[in-house]
């Protein structure tokens, strides 16, 4: 006699199935977009995101 299969695990590897069908480019674009947008929130507790500065706006010294 086979054992009967665990409706849970059957959820479970259905949800595994869906999360790894989606590529890593799309992934990394969601969470870019929601680092963004959780940025952009003002009573955002925790640390603050530090800014990067462009490098349009960094312009190098005549020193040296």
């Amino acid at each position: 006699m086979k054992p009967k299969r665990n409706t849970e695990f059957d959820e479970f590897t259905k949800l595994v199935d869906r999360v790894l069908s989606v590529p890593h480019a799309e992934i990394v674009r969601r969470e870019k977009k929601y680092q963004e947008e959780a940025t952009q929130n003002p009573k955002r507790r925790g640390p603050k995101r530090k800014v990067k500065p462009s490098a349009v706006a960094h312009e190098p010294s005549d020193k040296g």
